[in-house]
């Protein structure tokens, strides 16, 4: 499935991602290849995500995801170093 992280001053990730973890604001929830539509708000916390090379992790404020036939979207507030 195709993976967009984006925030209000950058893109962070575009690529083919197998999963994706996010921290939904009621719990963490995972989506995977044909998953349902949804669109979800995200808490603070960690988008942790796996291509066909690594796994990967991010740590944002919050946000909102959006995954619609394969394209998942993901409008992260902001960024914790």
């Amino acid at each position: 499935m195709h993976l967009e992280i984006i925030t209000p001053d950058k893109k962070l990730f575009e690529g083919e991602a197998t999963i994706v973890t996010f921290p939904g604001s009621d719990g963490s929830f995972q989506v995977m290849n044909n998953h349902a539509p949804l669109i979800s708000l995200l808490g603070a916390g960690v988008v942790e995500y796996k291509t066909n090379e690594q796994r990967l992790k991010i740590n944002i404020t919050g946000g909102v995801v959006e995954v619609l036939k394969n394209k998942v979207i993901v409008l992260a507030d902001g960024v914790k170093e």
